[in-house]
């Protein structure tokens, strides 16, 4: 099973979401996709200024098994990228949610509604 912390937002694309107090969104992904990866051996992050669109393709992981797309889990612009993780990329594996990929400042606060709680992404990896 999983590890799904209750108190981050999910993505049904297996990103997890977490809003600083200055309201700045942190990405990364989950447990459930690192383990799905394998060993992570290569991160390709957004550069800093990009603007992105909720659900844009916009990063990319890669493990011995297979290449993934991370996707944005809202619209906004790229405020840092976590060199950290492209330097270590298997980081990711270690511990998902201590590893940050991207932070996004978000251009309004709706998209956040629509992401999934705990119990709503342990549902989708549950049907997987």
């Amino acid at each position: 099973m999983s590890n799904v912390p209750t108190n981050l937002k999910y993505t049904p694309s297996h990103e997890w979401i977490s809003v600083d107090a200055d309201g700045i969104v942190v990405v990364g992904v989950t447990d459930h996709a690192q383990e799905a990866l394998g060993d992570v051996v290569f991160l390709e992050l957004p550069e800093v200024g990009r603007t992105l669109a909720a659900s844009e393709a916009c990063a990319v992981i890669e493990s011995v098994k297979a290449a993934s797309d991370i996707y944005a889990p809202i619209s906004g612009e790229v405020v840092e990228s976590n060199q950290d993780a492209v330097d270590a990329p298997e980081s990711v594996n270690a511990d998902a949610y201590a590893t940050w990929l991207f932070k996004i400042k978000p251009d309004g606060v709706s998209d956040l509604s629509k992401l999934l709680d705990a119990a709503g992404y342990e549902a989708v990896i549950a049907n997987a």
